[in-house]
């Protein structure tokens, strides 16, 4: 057997030893705290008294205590409401991605390591004390040879191995419990775990995270109101990233702004336009733009930091974006409810008036507010709500949407409480239904479908000349494929049945009649005739009643 094969083995059972161990471990303190027998069991004289925590926040801790790759797996069915209770989200959000520093000595030979060259061949200074620690990275802050002033983001040591046993033990532990609980596929929960390992195993690369920041640098150019840090691709690998340093005010309150000079409306205004615009004009947007990740810069101007996350939409999500919007501006129901089952690749949704029905209350509880004060972000968020209540399938990325929104919303509306996303977002949507709308776009859709049109009348005759020369030859075939056989083959078993009886039943009436007509001994196909009737009658009176 591989050598390489039997340590990964080895390394996985270690990892699943330590895993339950831990959930064991808070498993029994949950029993001894909620259970009166544990409570009497383990109550000592004089001691003092256990902290008691709710079944939430005991989750919370223990999968703080399993590592990074299952805080950030909590953090993102935090934004799920489609699969998480409200209870058990508000809890997940206070997960932490913070971790113990690791040694700076080993982060500086892993930095020598990377780069393969010596730190005074690059630097010109490099703190040495760490300035700040992730549960994937740490970050150092220095001075390159030019002169620029750098931060730089290294890996922790071992840490995608890690990752990568744990992503393999989550996936065995979901594909296990849907096996035994088929009804926890209804959730998807292994397609959910796939999808968090594509999007960590990203994040481990820095070569995307240095991507995403030359294309916000590329979008964001010629805009003064931004400022994208620079990447030093030079120096930067898939385990390090070094790029420019920012300096500036932290966002947290307006009073800080104001004593460094700068202006909290401004800030929130610029703030919220610029992701707006990442979101409608470009679809690619920072996914998690919260104080923590922004600094404001002399001028009011915005610099966003940390870029290993970011969202995605597809065409038809911005144009949902675009319809949801023009339907929150007129308090048209109809509108917005079309533009989330469309969202959802759905042609005929059966609840659709009486989800229809919700929307429109909501719209009405807010109908008599001003529209810039009626919080956009919020509504969307509750027909987002409404979506999962009627067990509608919601795209991964809108939730990061909506979580970005949110986030922005809060940090727009803490610096300048009259700012509202509305009024910014409706003038993006309009371009967007007028791009939609475009002649020349829809000159180039008629186009393309006359010439689909034209493809198919052009292959037909070949096409069904093939099908006609298969069944001539015996060679079509048809396949059909069923998801469970089992219920299918009983009822196929089923109906064979009761058309054999029905054949049998059938053919003794028509020999019976013969007998009657043609035989001078009228006895026998009386008798045959009757038998016949009367079971005939007997199945048929059997079939009404079972209702089959």
């Amino acid at each position: 057997m591989n050598l390489r094969r039997i340590y990964i083995v080895y390394l996985q059972l270690l990892r699943a030893r330590e895993i339950v161990f831990v959930i064991l471990r808070h498993a029994f303190r949950e029993w001894i705290n909620r259970s009166g027998i544990g409570r009497k069991l383990f109550r000592r004289k004089n001691s003092p008294k256990r902290q008691v925590y709710t079944t939430p926040e005991r989750i919370r801790i223990t999968i703080e205590e399993l590592g990074p790759t299952y805080i950030k797996f909590g953090q993102i069915l935090a934004d799920r409401p489609d699969m998480v209770s409200e209870r058990f989200r508000k809890e997940l959000k206070k997960l932490q991605s913070k971790a113990r520093p690791f040694a700076d000595d080993d982060a500086l030979r892993l930095i020598r390591k990377e780069l393969g060259m010596e730190i005074e061949e690059i630097f010109s200074e490099l703190d040495t004390a760490c300035l700040a620690s992730a549960s994937i990275g740490q970050v150092y802050k220095g001075k390159l040879l030019t002169g620029d002033e750098v931060i730089i983001k290294i890996q922790r040591p071992h840490i995608e191995n890690k990752i990568k046993l744990d992503l393999y033990l989550m996936r065995y532990i979901a594909r296990s419990a849907v096996k035994n609980y088929p009804e926890l596929a209804a959730i998807d929960i292994v397609g959910l775990i796939d999808e968090f390992g594509q999007s960590i195993l990203k994040e481990l690369d820095y070569y995307n995270e240095a991507s995403n920041l030359l294309r916000f640098g590329e979008m964001f150019k010629d805009d003064p109101r931004v400022h994208i840090p620079k990447v030093f691709m030079d120096y930067t690998t898939r385990r390090i990233l070094i790029m420019e340093k920012v300096e500036g005010v932290t966002p947290d309150s307006p009073e800080v702004l104001i004593q460094n000079n700068l202006d909290p409306a401004i800030i929130a205004q610029n703030g919220a336009d610029i992701i707006l615009k990442m979101v409608l004009k470009n679809g690619f947007f920072h996914a998690d733009p919260h104080p923590g990740n922004l600094f404001i810069l002399p001028g009011n101007i915005i610099a966003l930091i940390d870029f290993g996350m970011v969202g995605v939409l597809k065409p038809n999500h911005l144009n949902f974006l675009a319809s949801f919007a023009m339907g929150f501006y007129r308090s048209d129901a109809s509108a917005i409810t079309q533009s989330l089952i469309t969202l959802c690749g759905i042609r005929f949704f059966e609840e659709e008036s009486d989800l229809e029905f919700e929307i429109d209350q909501l719209l009405k509880s807010n109908a008599y507010l001003p529209f810039e004060k009626i919080d956009f972000a919020r509504i969307m968020q509750e027909c987002i709500n409404l979506m999962v209540k009627y067990k509608l399938k919601i795209p991964s990325s809108i939730f990061m949407l909506v979580k970005a929104l949110a986030t922005i919303q809060k940090f727009a509306g803490n610096l300048s409480p009259e700012i509202n996303l509305g009024p910014i977002i409706l003038p993006y949507a309009r371009e967007l239904v007028a791009r939609k709308y475009d002649p020349r776009r829809l000159a180039s859709g008629i186009y393309e479908t006359i010439d689909s049109y034209v493809t198919l009348f052009r292959e037909f005759p070949g096409e069904l000349s093939e099908i006609l020369y298969k069944i001539k030859q015996g060679k079509l075939k048809h396949e059909i494929r069923f998801g469970d056989p089992e219920p299918t083959m009983k009822t196929i078993r089923y109906f064979g049945q009761r058309l054999a009886l029905a054949i049998i039943l059938a053919g003794l009436g028509v020999t019976s009649t013969i007998l009657i007509v043609w035989n001078d001994e009228k006895l026998f196909g009386h008798i045959t005739f009757g038998v016949t009737m009367f079971f005939t009658l007997w199945v048929m009176l059997k079939w009404l009643f079972k209702g089959k």
